[in-house]
């Protein structure tokens, strides 16, 4: 059974870009996908990328920042309205279930008239919610198994690192963090690790004049992943390729050299610099 991974988000940050979407993945295993992270525009990306929109049962959330958790209700509310052959589940940290119940309130009067005028199933019936607190083991099957733990992305206190083992390949999602010793031990001899970069050189330029910037840089620098913390995390953890992802800054596009550059001296291991739709 052969495994692809599809990138179809990789902007960090809130703020809409032209060039990149937000944060989200597509992991194929056989006819299953997996979904890491369901950032605005989430359906669309897997449109485009020709993964249907029923090809999912799990949909596993890193933390709750809008361009990770932006459409993850919607995604739900596609797939139900779509073609609800099979239920999926929700995972990821507090407050989820609080957000799905608010959600489907948003979304009661559309729920009804596609209940009432398409035959659809209940909403409630279709979509579950796994709410994750503590590193473990979340799932076992078809040859496939995902555990997670805690990264470190402060001021967030659940906000998680996911692995999966599938028949041919080990992938690593680090979710939003600075240096992890927990996601060191999580991707031990990983095949990939698809990780979030920030280039402060880039950065700084675009934050300097900001009212806020002070507050901002010190959140960034807290939060997120130098090039040497993202080399010494891919180091330290054995992995054979690592996927740059969740870009900081993500608007003015540099070159793919610029950070496979920065993050080179720092691991000898294949690097991959993350682009919307790239398969691996």
């Amino acid at each position: 059974m052969s495994t692809r991974l599809v990138l179809l988000g990789t902007a960090g940050g809130p703020t809409p870009k032209a060039n990149r979407a937000p944060s989200a993945y597509a992991l194929v295993v056989g006819e299953e996908t997996f979904i890491i992270d369901a950032g605005n525009g989430v359906g669309q990306q897997l449109a485009k990328a020709k993964i249907g929109i029923n090809s999912f049962r799990n949909v596993f959330l890193t933390h709750q920042h809008s361009d990770h958790s932006a459409d993850i209700g919607t995604l739900a509310l596609l797939a139900w309205a779509t073609n609800p052959t099979k239920p999926i589940t929700l995972w990821g940290p507090p407050p989820l279930k609080a957000m799905l119940r608010h959600f489907q309130a948003f979304q009661a009067l559309d729920i009804k008239t596609r209940i009432a005028d398409e035959g659809r199933p209940p909403f409630e019936s279709f979509v579950g919610v796994r709410e994750i607190t503590k590193p473990s083991e979340l799932l076992s099957e078809n040859g496939v198994t995902v555990r997670c733990t805690l990264n470190a992305h402060p001021p967030l206190k659940h906000s998680f690192a996911y692995r999966f083992d599938t028949p041919d390949r080990s992938f690593v999602f680090s979710g939003d963090t600075t240096y992890s010793k927990g996601v060191v031990e999580l991707a031990q001899g990983a095949d990939v690790l698809v990780h979030e970069i920030m280039l402060p050189s880039a950065l700084e330029p675009l934050i300097a004049s900001e009212p806020n910037a002070k507050t901002l840089r010190e959140h960034l620098h807290a939060s997120h992943s130098t090039p040497e913390q993202v080399g010494r995390v891919a180091t330290e953890a054995g992995v054979k390729t690592l996927v740059l992802s969740h870009f900081v800054p993500g608007g003015a596009p540099l070159p793919d050299s610029a950070w496979h550059d920065a993050v080179k001296p720092h691991f000898s291991g294949t690097i991959v610099t993350g682009w919307d739709l790239l398969e691996l």
